[in-house]
């Protein structure tokens, strides 16, 4: 088995063992990131309606940066200002099995010093 499916299959088995946990509801939705190898994408879901509320990504139309630190505090920001605007201050975070550490950790932070609560 190669290295890169065992990885994709250890954090599918996190990922799993996260979900079971934490649940979006409308007071409080579910902030979820997704981070492939030169993008991060990050959405507000509100898992009890089944509809994203927010979204970010370093992928968006007219502004394709590939996702380094730098760029992933300003998806932070953004997604804070985003939420403000939509009346969500506080959210569940959702790693999505990845470790909060890099590229995670600092677009959390960013979104923590926008106002978002979590």
């Amino acid at each position: 088995m190669a290295k890169t499916s065992i990885r994709v299959a250890l954090r599918n088995r996190r990922k799993k063992r996260i979900r079971g946990k934490i649940s979006g509801t409308a007071e409080r939705p579910r902030l979820s990131v997704f981070r492939s190898t030169s993008h991060v994408y990050a959405q507000v879901i509100d898992d009890a309606e089944g509809k994203t509320l927010v979204q970010v990504s370093s992928f968006e139309k007219g502004n394709h940066r590939r996702a380094n630190k730098e760029v992933c505090g300003e998806l932070g920001k953004l997604l804070a200002e985003r939420c403000q605007a939509k009346n969500i201050g506080s959210v569940v975070f959702d790693k999505n099995g990845y470790k909060y550490h890099g590229r995670i950790q600092i677009l959390a932070d960013a979104a923590r010093e926008g106002g978002l609560v979590f």
